[in-house]
């Protein structure tokens, strides 16, 4: 069934003692932006965890396997879908119809393809590019954040060598004590009408992940981290009813006056509950 809606979305989703999104190039450290001290999450980080989940409840459900994960290479995938049509291999991409083909097949096998889009434009049997209708923003933290390397210890030693010098060693992990992110989305129905074929049962389930995402994806790294708060935007046609970003400035989050933030109740969100013409503010959380 095609989306007669399109939707906005906010959510807010907190971490204490943990490591939301490690950055490679700072020795996995939480990332944060040099400039401003405020933390932030990139979009690669929020929409893995709801792949994760996708997978986790609709394991062998034809039309949700999820393309975007460590098992086969991609390549081998998109063969996979000329085979399945019954299109000819190795061709390179040379006929348009049956890279169409191909690539509507990819829509139709993985939920992370009509969901968040994919470039499938690589190998001898190129499935084309699918333009996502979901997109999220990177999260940013309502607070600067601090970052504290806490010293641990370890009583297993990975080699005999290293055993000789004692039987324990030091190590550092970092984290964050308390913060409170904040990430914004968008659910694009003409896109989806156009390219993706994204229903109403997806859309649904793409709520039902934003808000467990965490709950199944738990590790000592990440610490304790929490899905607070999914607010919805939806709009009475396909096109919208207002900007996005009128929408988003109806939510305002901000810390309760001389405290140092070290959990959910330390802010205070206000709602503009005055929406446009065509527009119904869901509230999920």
């Amino acid at each position: 069934m095609a989306l007669t809606n399109r939707y906005d979305f906010v959510i807010l989703f907190d971490v204490e003692n943990g490591n939301p999104n490690g950055d490679p190039d700072a020795g996995n450290a939480p990332r944060v932006d040099a400039e401003s001290g405020y933390g932030y999450i990139t979009d690669v980080c929020l929409k893995r965890k709801i792949r994760n989940y996708v997978e986790l409840v609709k394991e062998g459900v034809p039309g949700y396997n999820i393309l975007i994960k460590p098992d086969r290479s991609l390549n081998a995938k998109f063969t996979a879908a000329y085979e399945a049509e019954g299109l000819k291999t190795k061709n390179k991409g040379k006929d348009p119809n049956e890279v169409k083909k191909a690539r509507d097949y990819m829509c139709r096998t993985y939920f992370d393809v009509r969901t968040f889009g994919a470039v499938m434009s690589t190998g001898d049997d190129p499935c084309g590019i699918v333009r996502g209708p979901v997109q999220i923003n990177f999260a940013r933290s309502i607070s600067p954040v601090n970052i504290q390397d806490v010293t641990i210890t370890r009583q297993a030693r990975t080699t005999e060598d290293r055993k000789e010098t004692g039987d324990t060693e030091m190590g550092r992990k970092s984290v964050i004590p308390y913060a409170l992110y904040r990430a914004e989305g968008y659910v694009s129905a003409a896109l989806a009408n156009k390219s993706t074929d994204l229903s109403e049962e997806d859309v649904e389930l793409l709520w039902t992940a934003l808000m467990n995402m965490f709950e199944n994806d738990h590790s000592a790294a990440r610490g304790k981290m929490c899905m607070r708060k999914l607010y919805v935007f939806k709009h009475e046609n396909v096109l919208g009813n207002s900007p996005s970003h009128i929408l988003f400035d109806k939510i305002s989050v901000k810390e309760k006056d001389n405290i140092i933030p070290r959990a959910f109740d330390d802010y205070e969100i206000s709602i503009d509950s005055n929406m446009p013409a065509g527009v119904e503010l869901i509230e999920k959380i």
